[in-house]
C-alpha cells in the first residue's frame, strides 16, 4: 500500500502482540527511521518498565532508544514539544485508558503516533485500552513470537511465576511466549 500523507496528517500505529514478538524492537527501528529522516522524535514509556534500563526504551535484543519515563499517558501530553512530529510509546498496556485519548489528541494535532504494547495478558484476556487503541489506529501491526515449547508461531505470554497481579514486569525469567496449543491460561 501506497500513501500519499500531507505534512499535517496525523495518525495512531499500533504494535501489538505477546512477549518476546518484537514490539519494542519494531517500535525502535520505526522511531530511527524517523530520526533519520530528520524528523523530531520524542520517546516515552511507562516508569514501570525498568527490566533494562530506566531512561531508555530496551528491547529482548538489547536494541536501545532514550525515553522519557511516565507515570500516566496524560504526562506524555504535557511533556510533547511544540515541534515534535513522531511520538513513540511503549508498554502502553501499563497505561489506563486515559491512553487513547491521549493518542488521538496527539494524532489530531498532526502528529504520527507509535505505539507499542501487550494485546493480552498472561491469561489470554485483553487490554481493554490496548483494544480500543488497535480501533481507532490507521495501522495495526501485530506480531508473533515463536512457541518456547514446540516452535509455531505465538502470540499468548505465558506466565511462569505465581502471582494473582495481572501486571507482573518481568522478560525471560517469568514469561515465555506460547502457541495456542502449549498456551496453559491460568483462570
Amino acid at each position: 500500500m501506497i500513501f500519499n500523507v500531507s505534512a499535517s496528517s496525523g495518525w495512531i500505529e499500533v504494535v501489538c502482540g505477546s512477549m518476546f514478538s518484537g514490539k519494542t524492537q519494531e517500535l525502535i527501528r520505526r522511531l530511527k527511521l524517523a530520526s533519520i529522516a530528520k524528523q523530531k522524535v520524542q520517546v516515552f514509556n511507562s516508569h514501570l518498565d525498568v527490566r533494562y534500563a530506566k531512561e531508555h526504551l530496551v528491547s529482548h535484543d538489547k536494541s536501545m532508544l532514550a525515553a522519557r519515563p511516565v507515570r500516566t499517558a496524560k504526562e506524555i501530553l504535557k511533556d510533547v514539544e511544540k515541534d515534535t512530529q513522531v511520538v513513540g510509546i511503549d508498554e502502553a498496556h501499563f497505561f489506563g485508558p486515559e491512553i487513547v485519548e491521549v493518542a488521538q489528541k496527539l494524532a489530531d494535532s498532526g502528529r504520527r503516533v507509535i505505539v507499542a504494547g501487550l494485546d493480552q495478558d498472561y491469561r489470554g484476556d485483553a487490554f481493554d485500552n490496548m483494544a480500543k487503541l488497535m480501533a481507532v489506529a490507521e495501522f495495526v501491526t501485530k506480531n508473533l513470537a515463536i512457541c518456547m515449547v514446540c516452535g509455531n508461531p505465538a502470540h499468548f505470554s505465558q506466565r511462569l511465576t505465581d502471582s494473582g497481579k495481572r501486571i507482573v514486569v518481568g522478560a525471560g525469567d517469568k514469561y515465555e511466549a506460547r502457541c495456542r496449543k502449549c498456551f496453559q491460561p491460568e483462570k
